[in-house]
């Protein structure tokens, strides 16, 4: 069977996130999004975990998987998954005295190497790999070049790519040739226009947490899904004051100095990856779906300020009425029955299927935009 996963979102115990991040709203965005797996992100807090008990069996069928994400003595960001709120419990009590924030924040900075970290989550029986490994903070080869020098002789399971990177962008990178991409939404909002905005389609023998664990394990994803990689705001080197965007060689002649605002200027993840990959060298992965929220694009068709306008969620509703949940608007309804509905995200959704996206691209901590048609 197929599900689509999202393992990768924050509880209210880590920082910049809604207060609404809470189980039963969580549950319900991922009907409405068409998310078949969650991940509870911040497993790492005791609170977090007991407030999911009442929810790990629930009436929607959501199958909702362990998972964290830490931070090292290096600054690098880590995503870990597991099958029992059991081992975080027990990774805990191994990294004791090596953190100050369990009790405090739901992604705890840890002052151990990723090797270290590592060895402590494999020692528990979970799952680790990079975190938005591309991007500019807190990230992989933000630090490193290669995977070993950020773990050492630990061995990964995955690798998260991020919402400025597809699957094309690791591709060409030799040392990633046998881990798995995942594509996660990261997400900080129980809106659909967070959850599930990047999600893995995986290809499981049963709809449990075992099963999802093996198919990561494997590599048995079908497909991902998620933002156009220019969209992610750290696409470009740019500038993190005035956005003004760069070619490496420019950067590199500025001495990494903005010359309009002397802000600093950040390395994009294009060319980061390029810089990290092999030429006539690429490794075939799974299909990547570019998609783009049905809420920003009924907010774009309609020219209003806000996805959260009247208007706005009124259609919304309707298409999620209409034809079950949003992945199934964006991916399989027929364009004539969601004409029906609305001409203009009609349009919009058959340019967004054919590729007719014309792209902004976003660097130096500021989203991308797009147009449609």
């Amino acid at each position: 069977m197929l599900a689509n996963a999202d393992l990768h979102i924050h509880s209210p115990y880590s920082m910049a996130v809604s207060r609404f991040m809470q189980p039963e709203h969580l549950v319900s965005a991922c009907v409405t999004k068409g998310i078949h797996v969650l991940g509870t992100g911040d497993a790492l807090h005791p609170t977090w975990r007991e407030t999911w008990g009442p929810f790990l069996e629930n009436e929607a069928g959501i199958v909702i998987v362990p998972t964290s994400e830490v931070e090292d003595e290096c600054r690098v960001h880590h995503l870990i998954i597991a099958e029992d709120f059991s081992q975080f419990k027990e990774l805990q009590g191994l990294l004791e005295g090596t953190c100050k924030s369990f009790l405090t924040s739901g992604r705890p900075h840890v002052y151990l190497s990723g090797e270290k970290i590592a060895h402590y989550v494999h020692e528990v029986g979970a799952m680790i790999g990079p975190a938005h490994a591309f991007t500019p903070w807190t990230s992989m080869y933000a630090y490193f070049d290669r995977v070993t020098d950020c773990y050492g002789g630990e061995p990964i399971d995955f690798l998260e790519l991020g919402l400025s990177a597809d699957n094309s962008y690791g591709a060409a990178i030799a040392d990633l040739d046998a881990i798995p991409f995942l594509t996660n939404s990261d997400a900080h909002s129980p809106q659909p226009d967070k959850i599930g905005r990047e999600f893995n389609r995986l290809r499981l023998a049963h709809l449990t947490v075992k099963d999802v664990l093996i198919g990561v394990r494997k590599g048995a994803i079908e497909l991902n899904a998620g933002f156009f990689p220019e969209e992610g705001k750290y696409n470009r080197t740019a500038c993190t004051r005035c956005f003004t965007q760069y070619s490496l060689e420019e950067a590199i002649r500025n001495a990494w100095r903005c010359p309009e605002d002397n802000g600093i200027i950040k390395k994009g993840v294009s060319d980061r990856a390029r810089e990290l990959s092999s030429v006539g060298t690429y490794r075939q992965r799974p299909p990547y779906l570019h998609i783009i929220p049905l809420g920003q694009i009924i907010q774009t068709m309609e020219g209003t300020s806000s996805s959260r306008t009247k208007k706005c969620t009124s259609l919304y509703e309707r298409f999620i009425s209409t034809f079950g949940n949003e992945i199934e608007v964006l991916i399989n309804a027929p364009v004539a029955d969601i004409h029906a509905i609305h001409a203009k995200t009609a349009n919009a959704i058959e340019a967004l299927r054919s590729g007719h996206v014309t792209l902004h691209p976003g660097g130096g901590g500021k989203y991308g935009t797009f147009s449609l048609g």
